[in-house]
């Protein structure tokens, strides 16, 4: 009988190897950042922060630390994965050097927030022109997701306070372009608030719906091609005003809370008024059904706003609440989309559940905590990780295919960015050589193909 020697292969380690490259698959989010032509334009826009005889450019230090983000890291020091490969990542900056970079864009307050974002807004309507039928807004149309983000503190930073979880943090107000089913989504906004920072409140909506806007392509920053999609957080009256406010046009899918008055309209609904809700494969969805509410329940609403309301039998265990009828469970948003089937509007409200899924990629690309202790610093940060977030939808959208595409970041790390390789230097040239057994080098080496054949930008 052989004798058991354990479940895993022993391996001699010995230091000293040559041209061996970790992360290599992080060429990937290096290609997209030449192709896109990001580093040019926050290059462009970091200019007055620029010192005249400085080693680093403001613009290469603020992507390497994205770029650690979007690899994996948490906070500042995580820039150090990058300096550790120069072959593939060029000069990083020291960690002091990183940290007064971040104090003097801090102390401009907003300006270099207002540069950054402006850098990002050009880039990114040059992406979507890239991505040709891929974008966002192939179909003509462009929505986006508000939602409230929960950012736990493990230290008294500026600003953290008691959240309504009854957890310590602070409470962000984040958007998020929807790229579809096909696709997964882009940071387009981020408001840093303290932990107590209400839900309902209208101007943080209003606020970060116009830093949305103003990441759009021109065309896309009123009227009724673009969707604002929230939760019931932002049904408040000034917040559907500002959305339907003459000239501006937007369209919006609003959840609203369950009032008294809505309830005894519920009551009175005769069932011939029901309609069956439907799933995104256009069947029917068990046990559910919409209508739509008229008459006094609209008073002191902008005109035109559609209240449409779904009840729903909870899965067993779930637990009703006072505002639910009948032992179903009621749910309700207002639209000002008109001519459409309810059942067709009230899925196209349901499927701003995938706004969660954004902030979960957004809280495994450093928005797990805020790393640094003043709020002006961690605003930079909340700047970084947006930044993190568009190289991670921005690649796949421009190089990846089939459900590759759908990859959340966790599996782009450990499939694609975790890949290691070996650099060879043939005359003028660096080839970076992948191992043949990784199963997904062939997903790599065509992501890059499909990369390299994108036009340079200017």
């Amino acid at each position: 009988m052989k004798k058991r020697i354990g479940s895993y292969p022993r391996v001699r380690i010995e230091g000293g190897g040559r041209a061996v490259v970790s992360q290599a698959g992080g060429v990937l989010l290096v290609e997209t950042v030449r192709k896109a032509g990001l580093d040019t334009a926050i290059s462009a826009a970091l200019t007055p922060w620029r010192k005249a005889r400085a080693v680093h450019d403001p613009s290469k230090i603020l992507l390497d630390v994205a770029l650690a983000v979007a690899l994996g890291g948490d906070c500042l020091a995580d820039v150090a994965m990058l300096r550790a490969e120069p072959a593939v990542f060029g000069p990083v900056a020291s960690d002091p050097t990183v940290s007064r970079l971040i104090d003097a864009l801090a102390a401009s307050g907003e300006k270099a927030l207002r540069a950054i974002r402006a850098a990002r807004a050009e880039i990114r309507q040059h992406v979507w022109r890239l991505a040709d039928r891929k974008a966002p807004d192939a179909g003509g149309t462009v929505t986006v997701d508000l939602d409230g983000v929960l950012v736990i503190a493990h230290s008294d930073k500026e600003d953290a306070a008691p959240t309504w979880k009854r957890t310590y943090g602070h409470h962000p107000l984040m958007g998020f372009v929807d790229h579809g089913p096909g696709g997964t989504g882009e940071p387009v906004a981020a408001l840093l608030r303290p932990g107590n920072a209400g839900s309902n409140t209208a101007i943080d909506h209003i606020t970060v719906a116009q830093l949305a806007l103003a990441q759009l392509p021109k065309k896309y920053r009123r009227g009724r091609q673009t969707l604002i999609r929230t939760d019931s957080a932002g049904g408040t009256h000034d917040f559907v005003a500002w959305l339907a406010q003459r000239g501006r046009w937007l369209s919006y899918s609003v959840g609203m809370v369950i009032t008294e008055a809505i309830h005894q309209h519920v009551l009175k609904i005769p069932e011939s008024a029901w309609t069956a809700a439907v799933e995104a494969d256009g069947g029917i969805r068990d046990d559910a059904w919409v209508a739509e509410l008229t008459g006094d329940v609209l008073d002191g609403w902008p005109g035109g706003m559609r209240l449409i309301v779904r009840k729903e039998r909870p899965h067993p265990g779930a637990q009703l609440r006072l505002t639910d009828a009948d032992g179903m469970r009621l749910t309700c948003f207002a639209t000002n989309t008109s001519g459409r089937p309810i059942a067709e509007l009230e899925l196209r409200h349901r499927l701003r559940a995938r706004a969660e899924d954004r902030i979960r990629t957004a809280r495994a690309t450093g928005l797990r905590n805020l790393p640094l202790h003043r709020t002006a610093q961690n605003r930079i940060w909340l700047e970084i990780v947006q930044i993190a977030l568009d190289l991670l939808a921005w690649m796949p959208m421009l190089a990846l295919t089939g459900k590759a595409r759908l990859w959340e970041p966790r599996r782009l790390r450990l499939r694609l960015f975790a890949a290691a390789g070996q650099l060879v230097s043939t005359g003028r040239r660096r080839i970076l050589r992948l191992a043949w057994h990784w199963p997904w080098t062939g997903h790599i080496t065509a992501a890059l193909e499909r990369l390299t054949q994108l036009p340079d930008p200017g």
